[in-house]
């Protein structure tokens, strides 16, 4: 038999050292994509830990997500109106909380971001540097609720944001009225993030005129779940979450907040109404 031609035998471990390099380096690309927090659940293991897109340090960031389906356009137990105008105004009053945060404590970092949820998820001010002006204009600007419920896409939306924002400690606050009907299962999503965070992200859900047994699911994964069946349990059960457990842990140990942080005045003149 005539020996193989070298010319061709040295093309073919050409070819083949090229594909097993390009190999490499897709994999290689894949794996530095997983590690990062803000990717995408289609490119990320289920089970690797999430990694910040950016230097983290002492802080605070809050991503608070509010049901605007169609069922909270029904009225709000203990009220006249429909619950979505009495949740708007009961997070308006949540977040006057972090005015005394800030004014006492101007160099510590305070993110906070807003997100509506129906059948889809709607970013209305990504988690970045507390400002109350536009927290209240995107709360008095939400359009009449519709459509279904996506608290598990909305969490994964915001959880994804949070490791943009720069600091160790990061929480989730969804306030709702129901059920999950569209997108991923926030039962799946709380306990990924509980998981992959390492318990960093803390959960908490206000169920608003809904049976709170339903998220029970947010206990397993050390977060907290409130019931708040009328407009003023939900107010105070914003307050003891937001006030009472967010700021005041994110503070340094034996640091509590201003005794004027409760409610405290805010001026409404500028900003717009529900």
């Amino acid at each position: 038999m005539p020996p193989f031609p070298r010319p061709l035998a040295y093309g073919a471990l050409g070819a083949v050292l090229l594909a097993a390099v390009a190999c490499d380096r897709s994999s290689s690309s894949s794996s530095g994509r997983a590690d990062r927090g803000g990717d995408t659940a289609a490119t990320l293991s289920p089970t690797a830990r999430y990694r910040p897109e950016v230097e983290e340090g002492l802080g605070i960031s809050v991503a608070i997500l509010v049901d605007n389906s169609g069922s909270m356009a029904k009225r709000a137990g203990g009220d006249a109106r429909p619950k979505y105008l009495v949740a708007r105004e009961a997070i308006k009053e949540m977040l006057a909380a972090t005015d005394s945060l800030v004014a006492r404590r101007p160099d510590y970092p305070v993110n906070v971001g807003l997100y509506a949820f129906s059948s889809r998820v709607v970013p209305l001010v990504p988690v970045g540097r507390y400002d109350p002006v536009k927290l209240w204009d995107a709360l008095g600007t939400m359009p009449e609720p519709k459509g279904g419920t996506a608290i598990g896409d909305a969490m994964e939306a915001a959880r994804a944001d949070l490791y943009r924002a720069g600091t160790f400690r990061k929480s989730i606050l969804v306030v709702t009225d129901g059920e999950n009907t569209d997108g991923r299962s926030p039962r799946r999503v709380a306990t990924e993030i509980a998981q992959r965070s390492e318990n960093s992200v803390r959960l908490y859900f206000v169920a608003f005129d809904v049976d709170a047994k339903h998220f029970d699911f947010v206990r397993t994964v050390r977060g907290e779940v409130l019931s708040a069946a009328d407009a003023s349990a939900l107010h105070e059960g914003l307050d003891r979450i937001y006030r009472g457990k967010i700021l005041a842990e994110a503070l340094d140990a034996g640091e509590g907040l201003p005794a004027d942080s409760v409610r405290p005045a805010v001026d409404t003149t500028r900003r717009s109404q529900p």
